[in-house]
């Protein structure tokens, strides 16, 4: 009886004291498939993303990749994430973990709305789960937010410039 409350307790706190999601949004002039093609673009992720600097691997759902994000005033990490979702020109998705699952988990996700009027708005977001979320809320509330806007903004300023 005990184990089961201590899983039900964990269930219960993981559903919401454990959750956090941080949300960024920015319309871009510009197609989606023009942006797309620069987001999608893995390789030249060092030469423009402020944010996540490298993407390697075969993008493809199911598929495991390896990626660094070295959010601005934080410590850099390198992951490997699960591809969840990869719907061309509309969504890339993504679920890592640090160390294992269930201790901090990160679902990112890129979604790209047509507006039909030549702009996208661009959504980059991301839900978190696991023991450790009260601890780096902060850090997300701050460093990955100011990360998510930087990449946004130089990914519009790609996007309207090329």
């Amino acid at each position: 009886m005990k184990y089961l409350t201590t899983i039900m307790l964990v269930a219960f706190l993981n559903a919401t004291v454990m959750t956090k999601e941080i949300k960024t949004t920015i319309q871009i002039n510009a197609s989606p498939e023009k942006v797309w093609s620069i987001l999608t673009n893995f390789e030249n992720y060092p030469k423009w993303n402020p944010f996540i600097k490298s993407i390697k691997g075969d993008v493809k759902v199911g598929n495991k990749i390896t990626a660094r994000i070295e959010p601005p005033g934080a410590k850099g990490m390198t992951f490997k994430p699960r591809i969840l979702a990869y719907e061309t020109n509309k969504e890339l998705k993504w679920l890592g973990h640090l160390w294992f699952s269930g201790l901090f988990d990160g679902e990112h996700i890129f979604e790209l709305i047509d507006n039909g009027n030549g702009t996208t708005t661009f959504i980059q977001r991301e839900k978190f789960k696991g023991l450790l979320v009260p601890m780096f809320k902060k850090m997300l509330d701050i460093n990955s937010l100011n990360g998510f806007d930087n990449m946004n903004k130089k990914l519009k300023e790609l996007a309207e410039h090329e």
